[in-house]
């Protein structure tokens, strides 16, 4: 039942507001520009939190600002999807905000200003596509978070810089234009609505009359949110690993890439619905783009020297889990791949924050370098350590959860294959991760000058710390994430 409410459009505008007001408070008073940044993520994610009761209670709060059209409309809802991927990232949100201010203050960077208002604007972007109750809403807010991300991507302004900013924007912008705008224009014009609608739009009679279009539709939707980083549309990603650390961070586990699945799966759920992705053969299609990106991404990720360029790989692969299991088509399957949006973020963001931590402790890249690290930043490595559990699939971390749930599903699929492809990954991760702690903890190179020097910085141990702890209470604790997941089940 939708009830009137302006809470979730409240929630869109207050970091866009906070964007205002950092670049009114400018580099002068860096204090006070911080603490808008920290207070606009506070109260979202109050605004946030204050729908939970009314969601759990089955109602869904919204508003319509305007129509277009006839089932066109710029209008907002909050349902328990876009309740689960708001509140993951409003919180994130805020310890990414300490985190950037250690960083940013830590290494003097240039253009501070600029950095936090787009950081703000971005995570209004971001709730705008959470809370979208249709597609064209969606869209707008999309495109909006590709444009306000290209300057945090291009922030260092070197020539790299600025060749990673570029790619990032033609890939994103380029299968927007191409890919979706084609996809929303045919959907209009076979459902004669963009409204999401549990279980799909799509009647019987429109889906035994044209199903070959339908599936291409679908093909159109699966490429073109090319934020979900689907081969072969997945190199900007590590392209954009040319950006500051918590940037970085915003691409891989609050905002971009957690965008483009969850538009995905808004798509499998709520435009298509899985008896006609069954119907029309659309699963097919999702299971081995997804298995491909997989497998070929994890192996990708052990030939990386860089750090954030074996994460970015890492990334790319972990986001195919989601749309593997939302294609599975079956309960246990599509609730692993909703509650591996929450339990992928919280470890993601951690390794790219101890990432971050690594480099302004001991200006290193390179995972060849980190012989011995552990010692100088045992709480760095901690947090990377547990993290990097998650991320595997280890028992007791979120990821064993998320992991679970779709083995299971993989097996009520009565699919070996793709029982096969995800066990082979986890030991895979477990190899491009391990790599990484093992040269950490055990490996050591001769003392140099100023190595003692090394020394954590509190502003980002802090955040990376409580977001390791976070994988660690989501795997202990996984009820409400798995019933919100439950929940948005047709």
């Amino acid at each position: 039942m939708v009830t009137f409410s302006v809470v979730p459009l409240l929630a869109v505008l207050v970091s866009a507001l906070g964007a205002l007001l950092i670049a009114w408070t400018g580099q002068r008073r860096a204090n006070l520009r911080e603490f808008w940044s920290v207070a606009a993520g506070i109260v979202m994610f109050g605004l946030v939190v204050s729908t939970v009761p009314e969601v759990l209670a089955g109602r869904t709060p919204g508003c319509v600002l305007f129509r277009i059209l006839p089932g066109v409309e710029l209008a907002f809802r909050v349902d328990a999807f876009g309740l689960l991927f708001a509140s993951g990232a409003s919180l994130l949100w805020i310890l990414t905000s300490f985190y950037s201010i250690g960083y940013m203050r830590s290494l003097k960077e240039h253009a501070q200003t600029r950095y936090f208002a787009c950081f703000a604007l971005a995570l209004s972007a971001t709730m705008g596509v959470a809370f979208a109750a249709n597609l064209f809403t969606l869209f707008l807010f999309y495109e909006a978070l590709t444009l306000v991300t290209y300057p945090l991507v291009g922030h260092k302004e070197t020539a790299e810089a600025k060749a990673g900013a570029r790619k990032y924007v033609i890939y994103l912008l380029g299968a927007a234009k191409i890919f979706l705008v084609a996809a929303i224009i045919l959907i209009y014009n076979v459902a004669g609505t963009l409204d999401f609608r549990s279980g799909g739009i799509l009647s019987a009679t429109q889906l035994t009359a044209q199903p070959t279009l339908l599936f291409i539709i679908f093909a159109l939707f699966l490429f073109g949110f090319a934020k979900n980083a689907l081969m072969p549309l997945h190199s900007w990603l590590p392209a954009a690993m040319v950006a500051p650390t918590p940037v970085s961070a915003l691409l891989h586990a609050v905002a971009v890439v957690k965008t483009g699945v969850f538009s995905t799966l808004r798509v499998f759920l709520f435009i298509f619905g899985l008896n006609a992705m069954r119907q029309v053969g659309a699963d097919q299609l999702a299971l081995v783009a997804a298995s491909v990106t997989i497998l070929v991404a994890s192996l990708l990720a052990l030939g990386q020297d860089n750090l954030k360029a074996r994460l970015a790989f890492s990334t790319v692969s972990q986001l195919s889990y989601i749309i593997l299991g939302a294609a599975l088509l079956n309960s246990r399957g599509v609730q692993g791949g909703i509650a591996h949006i929450t339990n992928h973020a919280v470890s993601k963001i951690t390794l790219f924050f101890c990432a971050g931590s690594i480099y302004v402790s001991t200006h290193k890249t390179e995972i060849s370098q980190l012989s011995g690290v552990a010692k100088r930043m045992p709480w760095t490595m901690a947090a990377f350590s547990l993290s990097s559990l998650s991320i595997v699939g280890i028992p007791l971390t979120s990821g064993f959860v998320s992991k679970w749930y779709l083995a299971v599903g993989a097996v009520d699929h009565q699919s070996l294959g793709l029982l096969g492809v995800l066990l082979i990954s986890s030991l895979l991760s477990a190899a491009y991760l391990g790599q990484i702690l093992y040269k950490a903890y055990f490996e050591f190179e001769a003392e140099s000058p100023g190595h003692e020097e090394v020394r954590e910085v509190p502003w980002m141990v802090a955040p990376l710390a409580i977001c390791a702890a976070a994988s660690l209470l989501l795997g202990l604790f996984p009820g409400l994430v798995l019933s919100l997941a439950g929940r948005i089940m047709p």
